[in-house]
């Protein structure tokens, strides 16, 4: 595939149409509709349906619009990379963050790292570890951090803390201990699988000999945390994800004992692809300020974790 028609793919599916593309490439329509041709042709497919008011893709155009706009920005960033002094860098970093930990953080990671590299574009992408690991794989992002990482050949991963999970409840109940086999008691509100925290609460009630009641699976923390304040059951949630709604009374935490249940925060990347600059300035920042945050106390109960890269 030549870039050139890759690009004038891309400008197409951004306009909607020929007309609008062409005068933005300014290249004479017929030319366009060309290398669009020549583009379909060589991957045996249709790209695009084509209407009275312009263009819709096809499943597979859908596809490879999301390759394409990787491709063409990877090619971007490594022109940055030749062209710009190691002061100057203009290039561009994809990152994945799970809720709770941009909730927390975000902020503050982002403000640091634009100081750093004040010229440099950041996009930050939201969401379970799950999709994290496929976004690492299909190349949207490079690098992620994860709750509860699997041992998989294809990422490199690095401990970073463990914190610990509580039993949250709604409000009005008075906090206590409750031990590990007491879970099988409560009606909990938990994601599906594979969702790293239900992979893992599965484990441990296995290894513990009992087995969990769930009437409701829900992934977003958010409704999770408030279907747990209007009553409908209880849920096992890691404590920074909480801490606030426990301090302010919206919710109240239970401490799991005997033992306890701890989730580890790991720094995922992919093994065979080479790790940028701006991903080992945005590691590095990550990790101090992860640090800071466990240190000082505003990570509750959390550990750090001196461990070695995990393979």
């Amino acid at each position: 595939m030549d870039i050139r028609e890759l690009r004038s793919f891309v400008k197409v599916a951004q306009c909607g149409g020929f007309s609008r593309a062409s005068k933005e490439l300014f290249i004479a329509q017929p030319a366009l509709s060309r290398q669009i041709a020549k583009l379909e042709e060589q991957l045996q497919v249709a790209l695009f349906i084509r209407h009275g008011r312009g263009v819709e893709l096809t499943a597979a155009g859908a596809r490879l619009l999301e390759r394409a706009e990787v491709m063409l920005r990877y090619m971007e960033e490594t022109a940055d990379h030749v062209r710009n002094s190691f002061v100057e860098e203009r290039g561009h970093l994809a990152i994945g963050l799970p809720p709770a930990i941009g909730t927390l953080v975000g902020p503050q990671l982002i403000r640091r790292f634009h100081s750093r590299w004040p010229k440099a574009s950041l996009h930050a992408l939201e969401g379970l570890s799950t999709s994290l690991q496929e976004w690492l794989l299909d190349g949207r992002i490079e690098v992620a951090v994860v709750y509860n990482q699997p041992l998989l050949e294809a990422f490199s991963v690095k401990p970073i803390f463990s914190e610990r999970m509580v039993l949250v409840g709604p409000p009005g109940e008075q906090p206590k201990s409750v031990r590990i086999k007491g879970l099988a008691e409560f009606p909990l509100i938990l994601p599906g699988l594979p969702h790293s925290n239900r992979r893992l609460i599965e484990q441990v009630a296995a290894q513990n000999g009992f087995q969990l009641n769930v009437p409701f699976e829900v992934d977003s923390v958010g409704l999770t945390k408030r279907l747990v304040a209007d009553g409908l059951g209880y849920s096992i949630l890691a404590h920074a994800a909480v801490q606030e709604d426990i301090a302010d009374g919206v919710l109240v935490g239970h401490a799991i004992e005997r033992p306890g249940i701890r989730s580890t925060v790991s720094l995922t990347t992919l093994k065979d692809r080479r790790t940028s600059r701006l991903a080992l300035s945005w590691e590095k920042i990550l990790m101090d300020t992860l640090e800071e945050l466990v240190t000082v106390g505003a990570w509750k109960d959390a550990t750090l974790w001196l461990g070695s890269d995990s393979n």
